[in-house]
This record gives C-alpha cells, sequence and structure tokens, in this order.
C-alpha cells in the first residue's frame, strides 16, 4: 500500500493535486478555450466567467486566482500554446461583452482522431492526444477549465478529465458553456449565441430581399447554417417576418410589396419535404407576385445528396469529427438546380447568411443567459462539480445548473409542433 502511494504521488509531481472536491479557500488556476465554430457568445463568455471567478475573490470565496487562456482550442492544449492575463488587464474582459468572434481564436479539432492530430502536427508519432493534452493541464496545474464549445467540445473536456483521474490520480473541473446557434444540444432548452444568430440572419434577409427587384421572375434561396436542426432556420424567419410587419409600404400599385418580400418557404429537416409539391405551390407565388424567397437549413436534403454522390462514386467530404463537410456538397446549388425550372425562375440566386449571423456579437438575450449561466458556473466550480452549464429541460422548472456531461449530445431536434412555428407555416401557406 505505501508502495501503491509513492507511485501515485510520483504520477502527479508535476501538478498541484486538489484532494478534496471543494476549491473554497484555495488559490485557483482557470483555463479557458473556446471550440468548434464561431458563435455569439465566446467572448462575452470569457467575460463573464472571468467577472464572476473575479467576484469570487473579492467575496473570499477563493484565496487567490490564475486566468489561463488557451489560444485555438485543443489546439492550444495540444502544443501549449497559452497566455496568462495579469491582473491589470482584468477589468479590460469586460469589454468582450460586445465583441463577435473568439478573443483567443478557435480550431477544431477531436482529441479522440489520433491520425488527424498527427496530420496537423499536434502530436508526434509516438504520443496520443489525450496523454499530450493531460500532461499539459497538469504542468500549467489547471484545477477548473472552461470549455466554451459545442456537444463535442465539452464531451472532449469531460473525457479529459476523466482521463487524468485515471491516468494521473489527478483532479480537473471542467465546466462547459453550450456554444451552438444550431440549438441543438440535449437536454439544454437553449444555447448560447442561437438568438442572437437568428435575429442577425433577419437584418441580413432585410437586405437581401431586395434582390427579389433587380430581375422579374427572381428565386431567392436563403440557406442558414443548421446540419440537422432547423431551429436557427424557423427563428430567423420568425423574426424577419416580425421585421417585416413593422414596414411601411407604399400604396398596391408598386409590385414591391409585403407579400412579395414575405418568406414563401421554410424547408429543415425535421419537416417531410416534397421538392415537386413545394414546386407547384411555389410557381403560383411566382406567377402572382414575380418572386419566390426560400429559407432553408442547410442541412436539408443533405441525404438525398450524400446518396447520389455516393451512387456515383464520389467522395463524400467530411471533416475531423466524421460529419458531411456541408460547405462542400452545397445544398444552395442543389436547390437552386431542381427548383429554379419547375418554377420557371429567369434567375436565381443563394445567399448565405451564416457566417455574417455567427459572428455577430452576443445580443442582450444571449448576454443574460450566458451571465446567469457563468454565474452557477463559477460557483459549481467553486464545489467541485464539473458539467455543461444550461437550462436543463429534463428537470422539473428547468433550473440552470451543470448537467452532467453523460447527458449532453447534439443532433437534438426541433420541436415543429412549437404554436409559433405551426401558425406561421399556416400563414405561408406551407404545410408542415
Amino acid at each position: 500500500q505505501l508502495q501503491h502511494q509513492k507511485q501515485k504521488q510520483q504520477k502527479t509531481k508535476t501538478m498541484t493535486v486538489i484532494n478534496e472536491n471543494q476549491l473554497t479557500g484555495k488559490h485557483v488556476n482557470v483555463a479557458m478555450m473556446t471550440s468548434g465554430g464561431l458563435a455569439p457568445c465566446l467572448s462575452c463568455s470569457i467575460s463573464r466567467l472571468a467577472h464572476f471567478w473575479i467576484q469570487a475573490l473579492k467575496d473570499g470565496k477563493i484565496g487567490g486566482l490564475t486566468l489561463r487562456m488557451y489560444i485555438d482550442g485543443y489546439k492550444g492544449v495540444l502544443i501549449g500554446d497559452s497566455f496568462i492575463v495579469p491582473e491589470g488587464d482584468w477589468e479590460s474582459m469586460e469589454a468582450l461583452d460586445y465583441i463577435g468572434g473568439s478573443p483567443i481564436g478557435n480550431s477544431r479539432v477531436k482529441l479522440t482522431n489520433e491520425a488527424d492530430c498527427k496530420k496537423r502536427g499536434f502530436i508526434k508519432d509516438d504520443e496520443t492526444p489525450l496523454e499530450v493534452a493531460a500532461q499539459r493541464l497538469m504542468k500549467d496545474e489547471v484545477h477548473v477549465l472552461h470549455t466554451i464549445g459545442g456537444d463535442d467540445t465539452n464531451t472532449q473536456a469531460a473525457h479529459l478529465s476523466k482521463y487524468i483521474l485515471e491516468k494521473h490520480g489527478g483532479k480537473v473541473v471542467v465546466v462547459g458553456m453550450p456554444k451552438t446557434i444550431d440549438n441543438d444540444v440535449v437536454p439544454i432548452r437553449q444555447s448560447f449565441g442561437a438568438d442572437t444568430a437568428a435575429r442577425q440572419g433577419a437584418i441580413f434577409f432585410t437586405n437581401v430581399v431586395s434582390e427579389t427587384s433587380a430581375n422579374p421572375r427572381m428565386l431567392v434561396l436563403h440557406e442558414v447554417m443548421g446540419r440537422d436542426c432547423g431551429y436557427l432556420t424557423a427563428k430567423t424567419a420568425a423574426y424577419y417576418r416580425e421585421a417585416l410587419d413593422q414596414q411601411k409600404f407604399a400604396s398596391a400599385l408598386f409590385p414591391s410589396s409585403k407579400a412579395s418580400r414575405d418568406v414563401h418557404a421554410i424547408w429543415i429537416p425535421e419537416t417531410k419535404f416534397d421538392l415537386h409539391a413545394e414546386a407547384d405551390r411555389l410557381k403560383k407565388v411566382m406567377d402572382t407576385y414575380g418572386c419566390v424567397n426560400v429559407f432553408f437549413g442547410e442541412g436539408t436534403g443533405v441525404e438525398e445528396i450524400v446518396k447520389d454522390m455516393e451512387e456515383r462514386g464520389e467522395e463524400v467530404p467530411r471533416d475531423a469529427f466524421g460529419h458531411v463537410s456541408l460547405a462542400k456538397i452545397n445544398p444552395g446549388q442543389y436547390f437552386a438546380k431542381n427548383l429554379s425550372a419547375a418554377i420557371g425562375a429567369e434567375k436565381t440566386i443563394v445567399q448565405k447568411s451564416g457566417y455574417f449571423a455567427r459572428s455577430a456579437a452576443a445580443n442582450e438575450f444571449d448576454r443574460k443567459l450566458i451571465s446567469d449561466c457563468a454565474k452557477e458556473g463559477v460557483a459549481t466550480a467553486i464545489q467541485g462539480v464539473s458539467g455543461c452549464m444550461g437550462q436543463d429541460e429534463e428537470k422539473e422548472g428547468m433550473p440552470i445548473r451543470a448537467i452532467e456531461f453523460e447527458r449532453i449530445k447534439g443532433g437534438k431536434p426541433f420541436d415543429i409542433s412549437e404554436t409559433w412555428f405551426q401558425e406561421m407555416l399556416k400563414d405561408i401557406g406551407q404545410t408542415a
């Protein structure tokens, strides 16, 4: 038994081991990283987490504080690229509440994809990503790791924390922040940045819709981000139509009207999709108003496109996570090709709001949600509890809490039975 204790001490000699779960009264080394695609929440999440950690220090809940930032997500963890924020710069971090993107950079790196990590030069041939990342966190004496990302980012962090505990006897508390504009994380009611992205997508189309007046019989396809979940497409359409209701128009003599600028179709993965039936319906819209405006989620029709590529013997492009690379298979062009002829469009354009929407700063709704989750997340971390912060819709009252990582997963579908969505479909004449 004595020899076992010595071996355990040797394994953890490079790390300040926290024997008790709670961090109350201790000097806490906090590290943060952002990962995956951008969302209007990354900068604000760093600001709010830092704010509540600093407040915990001021209130005497912890005995000291170090704030470390890893550059470019898990890449920074693997190659040891990070910096410590000097105390004199802490106050300036409040400005991040109103800045888009990530102030510390992002990357798409999967710790369990060893081949990809080696190919990109993040680890050596005789190394494994989990071990390299574990050694880095131990060397940096990280007590709490905040991962700001989607389900993949947060579940990877949980695996890393478990690995450090089991292989090295160390403890790293992992408190994740659910970033994804798709709003598709189970069991979280509202992920960070989704509302902002929907508002921004609506602003984007408020300008783009004027292209309907650029040519007779215009087909405008608005492609909205959302791999498997139609929430963002639906909410963007709803917010756009709210703004359209407030717009004043000239007399009915002018053909560019509220009706011509409305959303005429909303296509998302969760609804039954019959292109031929929709073409018949939309041809009538085209004949009436001289244009058609379609909002569609980028994941709509992907199965059909992939099947078609595979049947032709073409390679389906995928990213490090195994997801189909939507940008490369181009669903927008697929719809443009198959719909324009059917409805007699003279000109077709595909406009993508994704990058515009996801790079915005968080709006007031998201800032409050992020702040509420960050406050609870810091309190949770001090208690030594890991989890992904969010409104747990599987618990009574949907409390904000550290949701167990084993319950976190992506691919949550949009609930098309939502009253506002059904009313919107009915209003535009589309069958659910």
